[in-house]
């Protein structure tokens, strides 16, 4: 049996998705992997599990263009990586734009061909 509890399966990203914290402007890591309802991030900044954040990156779409994103998530948990410094945080996206979403579908369906 299947241990997995996400409602969408996410996609690893084979690029480099620097995520910027729209409230402070800086950049606190990169993604690791990517759904419609949630993200895994690599940061080097270390963020608090179990609170809110408002970030933004964006995403290279399938015709080329690139979207940018922001979105609202809320911190599940967080975990010390093996590279000092580092932290791999798992995300919850609580609020996203009808026009991010789209980017955000666009980009992982893009994943899949």
């Amino acid at each position: 049996m299947s241990d997995e509890r996400r409602s969408a399966p996410r996609k690893p990203s084979s690029a480099a998705i620097e995520v910027t914290d729209s409230v402070s402007g800086e950049t606190i890591g990169r993604v690791g992997n990517l759904s419609r309802n949630g993200m895994m991030l690599i940061c080097h900044r270390p963020l608090n599990t179990n609170a809110l954040y408002q970030l933004r990156f964006r995403l290279p779409d399938p015709r080329g263009a690139v979207s940018e994103v922001e979105t609202g998530v809320h911190t599940m948990w967080t975990e010390q990586a093996s590279t000092n410094g580092y932290q791999w945080s798992g995300l919850r996206i609580i609020s996203i734009s009808g026009p991010s979403a789209a980017s955000l579908d666009r980009w992982l369906q893009g994943v899949n061909a």
